[in-house]
C-alpha cells in the first residue's frame, strides 16, 4: 500500500474520495470513492500519512468514531507556511486561494474565523465556508505544487519538517479539543465566592469588588470608577500624581492610599471577566473545559485559542483543574527552553556545552562567565534575546559576547535584518513578515515587543504590533529567530508525546508554549512523565540534528493543577 494518501469528503454526505500518491505527490493510481469517509480510513491502517485540505474538516468525525490517523498533511497548514517563506504572510491561505494563484486566477479571500462554541465541540464539525472547498483533482493539483515550493525552500528538508510538525500540531489541538481539560465547577464556585463574595442581582459587580471601589472612592475623597483606566489617571492626576497608565507595576511605586485597594480590584475585577460565573457558564460541561486550540495562531508560531481564555487561567483559578478519581495529571515544564534552543540554532560550542546538562543552565553559565553572579547571567541571556541592551544589560551582554561569541552574534545578526526590512526564519523555516510601505516603515502585522520594560524572565516576551520603528523590528526579528525555534522544537514534543501516549489510556488535555498536561490513570504517571522527558529529547534530536544541548522538563505528578507550582 502507497505510504501517503490524498483523501477529501464529499460536499453531500458522509461519503469520501482518495487516491494512493507517489513520491513527486502526484497520483499513483486511479481515483477512489467511497460511501463512508471514515470507513475509507479505518480500512487503510497501512497508510503512514493521509493528505487532505484540512484538518479541523476529517479528523473530527474521525475520531468521533474511533479511529485515530497517525500522521497527516494539511494542504491549508501548508500553504500558510510556503506564503510565509515567500514573504508572503497574509495572504489568503486557503485551498481555493491555492488554487487561483496556481490558474493565475483573482484571489478569494480566507473566510472569516468562526467564533468557538463554548461548552461543545459542535463548531470543530461545522463545514467551513464553501470558498474554501476546491474539486478533488484540483486539490491534488495545489498538493503537487506545494511540493515542488518545498523543494524551493532555503533549506528543503526542515522545511518539510516544519509542514509535518505544524500538521501534527493540527491532529493534537483537535484531540485535546475532544479530551478536554478535567474542570471541577462546584470547587469554581466555591473560589469565585471566597475570591469575590456573593454575587448581586442584575448582574452587577459582586459585593468584594463594590466594597475595594468604595475603598477607592474614599481614598480619593470622590466617586471614582476603577474599571476604568483613565478616571483613574484622572483622579490620580487632581491628587498631584501623573500616571503614564494603571498599570500593576507603575502603581505600586506611588504612595497612595488608593494604590492596595485599587491593584487588589484589579487582579479580581480580572478574574470576575474572564473567569467569572459567566465563563463557568459558558465553557465548561459535563467536568471538562474544552477550548478550540490555534496550533500557529502568532506569526512566531506559538499557539493560541479561539475563545475561553485557556492558555492565560490564573493560578488561584486552577485549583478547579482537578483530575478524575484514580487519575492524576502530569504537568511537566520545560526547563529554560529559550537559552537552550539559542544554544542549539547557534551552534556555539560553549553555550552547547553549557546546556548539555539537565540542571540549571543559569548557575553552569554563572560559574564560567560571570563570577558565580546567577542573575547577572540570567540578565544577560535574556537580554541578549529579548533585546534589552541598555543599561547593566548592556555590561552584561558584553560579557556574554566574549564568552559566546557565536550565540549573540546570532541574535544580532536577526536583530539587524529586522532593523534592515529582511526577512528572517526560525530554525525550520518558518517566517518573520516582511516590512512593507515606504523605506520599509511601515509593517504588516508585525509583532514587537512593546515598550522598554526590563526583562524579567522567558516566556514573558509579548509581541505587539509595530509601528514603522526600524528599532522595534529588530527588537522582534532578535527574539523572532529564537522563539519560533522554541515553538519549532515544541510541535516536534508534541508529536513525539502523542505517539509515545498511543497505547496507554493518557490523553494530553492541555498545552501553552513550555508547557504540557497529560491526564492520566495514576498508575500510568510514572510511564508519562519518562514520555514526556524522552520527546524533548527527540524533539530536540529531530529539530537540530547531533548537539549536545538537553531539553530537560520539570515535572510534577497532581490531583489538581493549582498543585503543581
Amino acid at each position: 500500500m502507497s505510504e501517503r494518501w490524498a483523501l477529501a469528503a464529499e460536499a453531500e454526505g458522509d461519503g469520501a474520495r482518495l487516491v494512493p500518491l507517489g513520491p513527486d505527490g502526484l497520483p499513483a493510481g486511479p481515483v477512489l470513492r467511497e460511501p463512508d469517509l471514515v470507513e475509507a480510513v479505518r480500512s487503510r491502517p497501512g497508510v503512514a500519512r493521509w493528505v487532505w485540505r484540512s484538518t479541523a474538516e476529517v479528523h473530527p468525525r474521525l475520531l468521533a468514531a474511533g479511529v485515530r490517523v497517525e500522521r497527516c498533511y494539511d494542504i491549508e497548514v501548508a500553504e500558510g507556511l510556503l506564503l510565509g517563506h515567500e514573504g508572503r504572510l497574509g495572504e489568503p491561505r486557503s485551498a481555493a486561494a491555492a488554487l487561483a494563484r496556481l490558474r493565475n486566477a483573482p484571489v478569494p479571500p480566507d473566510p472569516p474565523q468562526r467564533a468557538a462554541e463554548p461548552g461543545s465541540q459542535d463548531s470543530l464539525f461545522e463545514a467551513r465556508p464553501s470558498a474554501t472547498a476546491v474539486p478533488f483533482e484540483d486539490l491534488l493539483a495545489v498538493y503537487a505544487e506545494q511540493q515542488r515550493r518545498h523543494d524551493r525552500a532555503e533549506h528543503p528538508g526542515r522545511m518539510r519538517l516544519l509542514t509535518a510538525a505544524e500538521s501534527a500540531g493540527m491532529l493534537v489541538a483537535i484531540e485535546m479539543n475532544r479530551a478536554g481539560l478535567p474542570w471541577r465547577a462546584d470547587v469554581h464556585r466555591e473560589l469565585l465566592h471566597e475570591l469575590l463574595g456573593e454575587r448581586y442581582a442584575g448582574g452587577g459587580e459582586p459585593r468584594r469588588l463594590a466594597e475595594l471601589a468604595d475603598e477607592v472612592s474614599a481614598a480619593f475623597g470622590r466617586r471614582v470608577r476603577p474599571d476604568l483606566p483613565a478616571d483613574v489617571v484622572k483622579a490620580f492626576a487632581q491628587a498631584g500624581i501623573r500616571l503614564r497608565s494603571t498599570r500593576r507595576w507603575e502603581l505600586e511605586e506611588i504612595d497612595h492610599p488608593a494604590v492596595a485597594p485599587l491593584v487588589a480590584y484589579k487582579k479580581l475585577y480580572r478574574i470576575w471577566t474572564a473567569h467569572g460565573w459567566s465563563w463557568l457558564q459558558d465553557w465548561v460541561r459535563d467536568g471538562r473545559f474544552r477550548p478550540e486550540y490555534l496550533p500557529g495562531g502568532t506569526v512566531s508560531g506559538r499557539w493560541t485559542t479561539n475563545g475561553g481564555g485557556a492558555l492565560q487561567i490564573p493560578k488561584v483559578i486552577r485549583r478547579a483543574v482537578v483530575a478524575d478519581e484514580g487519575w492524576r495529571l502530569v504537568v511537566a515544564d520545560a526547563d529554560q527552553m529559550e537559552p537552550r534552543v539559542l544554544a542549539a540554532i547557534s551552534r556555539d560550542a560553549g553555550l552547547m556545552e553549557v546546556a548539555g546538562h539537565p540542571d540549571d543552565l543559569y548557575r553552569r553559565l554563572s560559574d564560567r562567565a560571570f563570577s558565580g553572579d546567577r542573575d547577572h547571567a540570567k540578565i544577560a541571556l535574556l537580554g541578549a534575546i529579548y533585546g534589552q541592551t541598555s543599561g547593566d544589560g548592556l555590561k552584561n551582554l558584553a560579557a556574554l559576547r566574549r564568552r559566546y561569541p557565536r550565540a549573540v552574534a546570532y541574535v544580532d545578526d536577526a536583530a539587524k535584518a529586522g532593523e534592515e526590512g529582511r526577512l528572517v526564519r526560525t530554525w525550520l523555516g518558518r517566517t518573520s513578515p516582511r516590512a512593507v510601505g515606504a523605506g520599509a516603515d511601515e509593517e504588516a502585522g508585525i509583532p514587537q515587543e512593546g515598550g522598554d520594560e526590563p526583562v524579567a524572565g522567558e516566556g514573558e516576551f509579548t509581541p505587539g504590533y509595530a509601528s514603522g520603528n526600524a528599532r522595534a523590528r529588530g527588537r522582534f526579528t532578535r527574539n523572532f529567530v529564537v522563539q519560533g525555534s522554541a515553538a519549532d522544537w515544541a510541535l516536534l514534543m508534541l508529536a513525539a508525546l502523542r505517539r509515545a501516549l498511543g497505547g496507554m489510556r493518557a490523553e494530553l488535555v492541555f498545552f501553552q508554549h513550555d508547557e504540557v498536561i497529560v491526564h492520566c490513570p495514576a498508575e500510568e504517571a510514572e510511564a508519562v512523565t519518562e514520555a514526556i522527558r524522552a520527546a524533548g529529547d527527540e524533539a530536540g534530536r529531530i529539530a537540530f540534528g547531533p548537539t549536545p544541548v538537553r531539553f530537560p522538563f520539570t515535572t510534577a505528578t497532581v490531583e489538581r493543577y493549582a498543585d503543581a507550582k
